[in-house]
């Protein structure tokens, strides 16, 4: 395999404006079936977020993780290592309920929106089958991601705890700025290391569908293509998931505040819900589309530097004339 990193790359600017290009182009199609196939996901998420602070699953969670912390000699009691813990737990049990309409109502509406950038005809495709084939390939994949995401936080874990253990008890440097300056650091490698498993992990369902490639093997080759396009990945993921979160506190503004002040009726509230919600899954499929541009340019890359680039160069005087025919015929035998 040959390294794709030094193709140019499109910038996030004019991904996000073909996907919005595309997404208006292909309005009815994508506002009606691929947003209403991410509604019941979109609406679970929202809920969750909403009411799971307040359950006892969520406090058990948090606490078992911050008996775990002091088990493995973190400080758990810190301002830092408490506002992880709380926003850990949180994701966990999140992403633990939320994860049937993850494999059901999210899957499909990503099907449905490869499918239809696949065949350059979203409009004129009606039957709800033609996409449910690249369910099987997704969901593996899906599978498999939940998997590394679950490595990727252990791996983070365990490198906590080496870290604190070596510097605090190994050198005995156990003073609070350096407790502090440590774990500022783990936080940043840890969010580093979960955001760049993220992006792969969605690289790899968009490229699951577009090429019916299901489980590791996806994720395997998604880090391949996106190497080296790192910061262009990891901008969109930052947009879009900045444009969720607006729409999280959207939620929790309007409707969650509104329905604990009782300020209007029951039924004005869940309209207004239900709008916020269509609103999410539309950025889902959003985020999406630009998903698919983003692994068609990583794709269009690598080919490009497959065929018109040698990944090697020899330079040589011209004096040595057999050395150059050497060259020339490997050359042309490659």
């Amino acid at each position: 395999m040959k390294d794709c990193s030094s193709v140019p790359m499109q910038g996030t600017g004019k991904i996000i404006r073909r996907s919005i290009f595309i997404f208006l182009q292909n309005y009815q199609f994508f506002t009606t079936r691929a947003a209403l196939l991410a509604f019941p996901f979109a609406a679970s998420i929202l809920m969750l977020q909403a009411f799971v602070p307040s359950t006892c699953f969520l406090r058990a969670i948090h606490d078992h993780l911050h008996s775990l912390f002091d088990a493995a000699g973190l400080p758990s009691s810190s301002k830092l290592f408490t506002l992880l813990n709380s926003k850990f737990s949180q994701t966990i049990v999140i992403s633990f309920l939320a994860f049937p309409f993850t494999l059901s109502s999210l899957i499909f509406a990503k099907a449905s929106v490869i499918e239809a950038l696949s065949d350059q005809k979203p409009s004129k495709k009606a039957a709800f089958p033609s996409f449910c084939s690249l369910y099987s390939s997704i969901l593996l994949t899906q599978l498999c991601n939940s998997i590394v995401i679950i490595s990727a936080n252990a791996t983070c874990f365990t490198l906590l705890f080496f870290a604190f253990n070596i510097f605090v008890y190994g050198f005995n440097l156990s003073s609070p700025r350096f407790i502090l300056f440590i774990s500022a650091t783990g936080a940043i490698i840890c969010s580093i290391i979960l955001a760049s498993t993220l992006i792969i992990c969605n690289s790899a369902l968009v490229l699951s569908g577009m090429e019916k490639i299901g489980g590791y093997m996806a994720i395997l080759k998604a880090c391949f293509l996106i190497r080296g396009k790192n910061a262009t990945a990891l901008s969109l993921a930052l947009i879009f998931n900045l444009a969720l979160a607006a729409v999280e506190v959207l939620f929790q503004y309007r409707i969650i505040k509104a329905y604990h002040h009782k300020r209007t009726g029951f039924s004005a509230i869940a309209l207004e819900g239900m709008l916020i919600a269509y609103l999410y899954a539309i950025l889902l499929v959003l985020d999406t589309i630009s998903s698919c541009l983003f692994f068609e340019c990583c794709k269009t890359g690598c080919q490009m530097d497959e065929e018109g680039c040698f990944p090697y160069q020899i330079q040589i005087e011209d004096r040595d004339h057999h050395a150059v025919l050497l060259i020339r015929t490997l050359e042309e035998l490659s």
